[in-house]
């Protein structure tokens, strides 16, 4: 079914919700949603010339404690458009693999530094910083638009295909936005995945994490690879090096967290001493149950990624469990393939559900893959280790697979690249 271009008429399905709107605007491609998934696809799309507004509910990008890792993957997509080395000027760490401290001796589930590339780390930059870098570099192009605190609340359809959205703008007044093709880059909670009603299959990884920061001390322990990793007493303590303060997560088993939070701040600080003694001081700084973060950690697939005049991408598509930090590096992934296939018919508006079909054809399978690999990390790993009963080990099995040749390199590969490397097709 071809999409029709944005500047045919056609009137939206009525609508008892929503008052009248102000007016009406048309684009190529509405993408909702600025995380990294929406910020690289509109960017990659303006830079081609095809006309994109990027919607953002939020008045900024900042916020507490998003992902900030980026992989040599998206490293290497970002060198093709000359951005690499810019990206590289903000202050940054690297990570090229942790540490992890267990009863039986320390253990390094994967290192970078093996991959065959020029970016063989995780470069760890603030999402805010990232996500301003991204969009100012697409706003070098007349093509895109990005619209702040633009709520989106409906989707606009004519025939059963979508051709649009109404949103409610910084304005404080309604705007439909029509175009051939909307890209729900929205997130986990994505809103235009429920309004499309497209439900995701989910499963329930055996942790949940909080995240909050510790001050940097003049005689803290070092962090080669650039992260840290404690275990005991069925928690694990993972801390990753932000030159200033340690970004921190504790891990523990799901569905304690109302426990925990009962049991109140000192009890977290205690908890963090009794897994890595050497933090006694730094623990000190958390006073407040204010300053900690509760990741609720969930992995999801949804079976269907689109629908006439919609495609789900990132997030909105398929949430990643935190193991590996693989987020951001398969929505950016999820995002240049959407370039790669669509940007071709939108020039020629003519987008089909063929189209947005092969873009989950080439991405369904590497999402399934990884998210394979997390589960068995997270069972064979993870789970014993929040629910031993004696001080935790490593499985020798798990033990076993950095000394085998043939599976030395495969767990770095998967964090680093996924199954296969994306990259951007030539214009």
């Amino acid at each position: 079914m071809e999409l029709a271009p944005p500047n045919t008429t056609m009137t939206s399905e009525p609508s008892a919700s929503l008052p009248n709107t102000v007016g009406t605007e048309g684009t190529s491609c509405c993408v909702v949603g600025g995380g990294p998934a929406g910020a690289i696809l509109s960017l990659l799309l303006a830079r081609r010339g095809v006309a994109v507004t990027l919607l953002e509910m939020h008045k900024d990008f900042d916020r507490e404690f998003r992902g900030d890792t980026i992989h040599p993957s998206t490293l290497e997509i970002l060198d093709q458009i000359g951005l690499a080395a810019p990206l590289h000027e903000f202050p940054h760490s690297k990570i090229s693999g942790p540490t992890i401290q267990f009863a039986d001796g320390p253990f390094q589930p994967f290192d970078l530094k093996r991959l065959k590339t020029r970016f063989p780390y995780i470069l760890t930059v603030p999402q805010a910083q990232f996500l301003d870098f991204i969009t100012r570099e697409a706003a070098k192009f007349t093509s895109f638009r990005l619209v702040l605190r633009a709520n989106v609340r409906e989707l606009v359809k004519e025939n059963g295909v979508v051709c649009g959205v109404k949103y409610l703008g910084p304005d404080d007044a309604w705007h439909e936005l029509r175009a051939p093709l909307t890209v729900a880059a929205d997130g986990r909670f994505s809103r235009l995945r429920q309004l499309a009603g497209i439900e995701p299959v989910k499963t329930s990884p055996p942790m949940d994490v909080l995240w909050f920061r510790l001050p940097k001390l003049p005689e803290d322990l070092a962090a080669p690879g650039g992260l840290l990793g404690s275990i005991g007493r069925g928690r694990v303590l993972i801390m990753l090096d932000r030159a200033d303060y340690w970004q921190t997560g504790l891990v523990f088993p799901k569905g304690q967290y109302q426990e925990l939070h009962a049991q109140g701040i000192a009890a977290i600080r205690q908890t963090i001493v009794g897994v890595e003694p050497r933090l006694a001081r730094h623990a000190e700084s958390l006073t407040d149950w204010q300053q900690l973060s509760l990741l609720s950690v969930e992995s999801s697939l949804c079976p269907r990624w689109h629908r006439p005049g919609l495609l789900l991408i990132g997030d909105a598509a398929h949430v990643m469990s935190p193991v590996g930090g693989v987020g951001i590096n398969y929505a950016v992934q999820d995002a240049v393939v959407a370039a790669n296939v669509l940007i071709g018919p939108l020039k020629g508006g003519q987008v089909t559900e063929s189209d947005l079909a092969e873009v989950q054809r080439q991405r369904e399978w590497p999402v399934r893959v990884i998210q394979r690999f997390q589960t068995a990390m997270q069972n064979n790993l993870i789970a014993k280790v929040l629910f031993s009963q004696g001080p935790p080990r490593v499985p020798w099995f798990i033990r076993l697979l950095p000394r085998i040749p043939i599976l030395r390199n495969l767990p770095a590969r998967l964090i680093g690249f996924g199954p296969r490397r994306v990259r951007l097709a030539d214009p």
